[in-house]
C-alpha cells in the first residue's frame, strides 16, 4: 500500500549544507540563478567558491547586482569554468560590467518563462531564495519573482536557500516544498538599493511626465535616477494604479500618501502587482504578507495583452538614446541598476493597446560628462530595442514631444527642440543633410532657447481641460490651422487687415521663439502632440525701448470663457521676469475686447487714439 510522507518530514530530509548542495551541480550543465534582490547570496557564493571544479558550466540570470563577481570570473580570458547567459546587463557595481555584452540575450521579458517551461533552453539546476514555509508547506519567492518561478518549476534540480528575511509576498509567487530538491537554511539580509543620487535634470523631467499622467491612470515604471524622481513628481495626484515590473520605495511612499489607491486600475482593482521589488528592508517589510500587494511572473506580468486591459496605462521607461527618426536604444546606463532588452517593448505595446494609454521613454540630453548628446542623428553603432514605429512621447530636461503618427520631418523638429541646446545646431545641420528637413528650413536664434516649463499650466474651463503653455516648434501646423478657422472679424482685429492664407513663414516666428525677448503662449485642448489651439497669445520685444509689443486671438467658441485675460496676465509675468519694462498693443478704437483685456492688468493703462488705438502699461506703475 502507498503512503505519502507529510511535507515537514520531506523538508528535514532534504536539508543540506551549501557545501553539499553545490557539489550536485555538474560540469557542462545549465545552472538558474534567482534574480536581482531575490539572489540566493549564499549559494551564490559556495558557487563562486568551487568555480575552479567546474568546467563548462552555464550560469543563466535575469537580473544580478553581483554580489559575487561570476561574470568577473567568466570573463577572465582562459577561464573555462563558467560561461554567463544574461537577459540584463548590470551597471551598478562595475564599469566592467557593461563591457560584458557577449553574456547578453536579447529578448522581451514576457517571453523568458516560455523559453524555461518549453525547455528550448533546458535548465538543469535553479538556485532560488524562499521565505520558510507556512503551515501548508508553501514557501514564497518573495522580493523576486519575475522569470525565478517558472525557472523554479521547470528546472531538473531545485536547490532554496530558505531565509527567514524573505518577506511573504501573495499573489502567484509561491513554491511547495514538495517541488524543491534540496533546502539549504540561511538567514541573511537580503539584497538592499538605497536612494539614488539627487539629479536637477532628472527632477526637471519628473516634472514634465507629471503633466502627461492624468488622475486615475495604472502606471509602470523602470528603474533609475530619472524614474525617481518622476515618482516624486507625481505626489500631487490622485488614485494612481500599479502594474509595473518593479515595485520600489518611491512606490511605496506614494502608497502611503494615498496617491497610489489602485482604486481605478480596470483590470485587479485594489490591488498593486509587480514581478521584483528592488529597494530596502523597509520595502521588504512593507510587502511582508499585505493583501494589497500580488507578485506574478513575468510572462503575466509583462503580457501586452495583460497591461492593455488597465485603464489609462502609462509605461515610463528609460532610454539611452533616441535618433531624429525616433530610434530607441536602451542598454545599460550609470544609476539604472540593471538594463537590456527588458520589458520595455511588452509595456510600450501594451500600453498601446490600453484605452487612453500613453507609453513615455525619458532621458537625459547628454552623457553625465555633458560632451555628448543623447540625442543623435541616427543610431548605426547601437541595438535599436524600441523601433520608431513604436515610440510616442519622448522627454528630456528639455521638453517632451510626441512622435506618434508624426512625420519623419516632424519627428526631427520635436527632437531637436528637446535636445541639449548645444547640440541643436549640430543637430539641424545633420538632418537637413540626411533629407529629413526640407530646404526652406532655417536657423534662428530661437534653437538655443530653454523651454520654460515653469509657464506650463492646465486649468479646468468649463469642465474641459486647456493647457496654457509656450509654443513649440513642432506647433507650425496647429498655429495655422488655429488662424484659418478664426472668423474674418477676429482676423482682422488680429492682423489688422483682411487675411486670408496663414503660411508657414507667417506662424513660424511664433513656434520657434527664444523663451525671452519673444515669447508666445497657447491655449490647448486635447492630447499633447495632436492638440487643438484655442487661444494665442504673443509679445515681441522692442529693444530700443525694452517695452513689448503684445497680440491676442481666441477661437469662436472659446470666447467670453476668459482665455485672453489668463493669457495676458501669464505672459505680463514672464515679461516682467524677463527684465522687460511693460507691454503696449495697437489695435483698432473698435477693439473693446482688447480694451477690456488691458485693463485687467494689475498696472497703469495709457491709451492713446489716433488712426489706432495704443494701449500701454509698465510694470513699475502699479494701478
Amino acid at each position: 500500500m502507498a503512503t505519502t510522507s507529510y511535507w515537514a518530514d520531506n523538508y528535514v530530509e532534504k536539508a543540506r549544507t551549501v557545501e553539499e548542495a553545490v557539489s550536485l551541480i555538474r560540469s557542462g550543465q545549465r545552472v538558474f540563478i534567482g534574480s536581482s534582490c531575490g539572489e540566493p547570496q549564499c549559494l551564490v557564493r559556495g558557487l563562486s567558491q568551487a568555480a575552479n571544479n567546474f568546467t563548462d558550466l552555464e550560469i543563466v540570470r535575469l537580473l544580478s547586482l553581483e554580489s559575487t563577481p561570476l561574470t568577473l570570473i567568466a570573463a577572465k580570458s582562459k577561464s573555462q569554468s563558467l560561461n554567463i547567459r544574461s537577459f540584463y546587463l548590470g551597471s551598478v557595481r562595475s564599469k566592467e560590467l557593461a563591457k560584458n555584452m557577449r553574456f547578453l540575450t536579447p529578448i522581451n521579458l514576457s517571453e523568458v518563462p516560455r523559453l524555461f517551461k518549453s525547455r528550448l533552453l533546458p535548465l538543469h539546476v535553479a538556485l532560488i531564495q524562499v521565505s520558510p514555509p507556512d503551515d501548508f508547506g508553501w514557501m514564497s519567492l518573495g522580493v523576486s519573482v519575475d522569470v525565478t518561478l517558472a525557472a523554479a518549476f521547470s528546472a531538473d534540480l531545485v536547490i532554496a536557500q530558505v531565509n527567514s528575511r524573505m518577506p511573504r509576498v501573495l499573489g502567484q509567487g509561491f513554491i511547495h516544498v514538495n517541488d524543491v530538491d534540496v533546502i539549504v537554511e540561511h538567514e541573511e539580509e537580503l539584497i538592499t538599493i538605497g536612494a539614488l543620487p539627487e539629479s536637477e535634470p532628472a527632477n526637471i523631467i519628473g516634472r514634465h511626465i507629471a503633466n502627461l499622467i492624468d488622475d486615475g491612470s495604472t502606471i509602470q515604471i523602470s528603474l533609475g535616477t530619472t524614474p525617481q524622481a518622476t515618482l516624486l513628481a507625481l505626489s500631487e495626484k490622485n488614485d494612481l494604479g500599479v502594474h509595473s515590473q518593479f515595485l520600489t520605495n518611491d512606490m511605496m511612499h506614494l502608497v502611503s500618501t494615498g496617491v497610489i489607491t489602485n482604486r481605478k486600475k480596470g483590470f485587479n482593482e485594489g490591488k498593486l502587482v509587480a514581478s521584483i521589488a528592488i529597494g530596502t528592508t523597509e520595502l521588504y517589510d512593507f510587502l511582508d504578507s499585505n493583501p494589497s500587494v500580488e507578485f506574478h511572473s513575468s510572462d503575466y506580468v509583462n503580457d501586452p495583452r495583460i497591461i492593455s486591459r488597465h485603464h489609462k496605462m502609462v509605461s515610463m521607461n528609460v532610454a539611452m538614446a533616441v535618433d531624429l527618426t525616433g530610434q530607441v536604444a536602451a542598454d545599460a546606463l550609470p544609476f539604472n541598476y540593471y538594463s537590456g532588452v527588458s520589458g520595455t517593448l511588452d509595456f510600450i505595446r501594451g500600453t498601446a493597446l490600453s484605452q487612453e494609454g500613453k507609453s513615455i521613454l525619458m532621458l537625459m540630453s547628454t552623457t553625465s560628462d555633458g560632451k555628448k548628446s543623447r540625442i543623435v542623428p541616427l543610431l548605426h553603432d547601437t541595438g535599436v530595442v524600441v523601433p520608431r514605429g513604436d515610440v510616442q512621447y519622448i522627454v528630456t530636461e528639455y521638453g517632451a514631444v510626441n512622435l506618434f503618427g508624426k512625420s519623419y520631418q516632424e519627428r526631427a523638429m520635436a527632437m531637436i527642440s528637446i535636445a541639449h541646446p548645444d547640440f541643436r545646431e549640430e543637430l539641424f545641420h545633420a538632418a537637413k543633410k540626411m533629407g529629413l528637413l526640407g530646404a526652406e528650413r532655417t536657423l534662428s536664434e530661437s534653437i538655443h532657447g530653454i523651454y520654460p516649463v515653469k509657464l506650463v499650466e492646465t486649468l479646468e474651463i468649463d469642465g474641459e481641460m486647456v493647457t496654457i503653455r509656450p509654443t513649440k516648434p513642432v506647433d507650425e501646423r496647429a498655429l495655422q490651422e488655429h488662424f484659418y478657422t478664426l472668423d474674418k472679424q477676429d482676423v482682422i482685429s488680429r492682423f489688422f487687415r483682411p487675411k486670408t492664407s496663414f503660411l508657414r513663414t507667417d506662424v513660424e516666428g511664433m513656434s520657434r521663439t527664444d523663451y525671452q525677448k519673444n515669447l508666445t503662449l497657447v491655449a490647448v485642448v486635447g492630447e499633447v502632440g495632436f492638440e487643438r489651439v484655442v487661444g494665442v497669445g504673443e509679445y515681441y520685444l522692442e529693444e530700443a525701448k525694452n517695452m513689448a509689443e503684445v497680440a491676442f486671438s481666441v477661437s469662436k467658441d472659446w470666447q467670453g470663457r476668459g482665455l485672453g485675460r489668463i493669457l495676458i496676465n501669464k505672459l505680463s509675468e514672464a515679461a516682467r521676469e524677463n527684465g522687460i519694462a511693460g507691454l503696449f498693443a495697437y489695435t483698432s478704437p473698435e477693439n473693446q475686447r482688447m480694451m477690456k483685456l488691458f485693463m485687467t492688468l494689475p498696472y497703469k493703462v495709457r491709451t492713446v487714439i489716433e488712426n489706432e488705438l495704443f494701449l500701454s502699461c509698465t510694470f513699475g506703475e502699479p494701478s
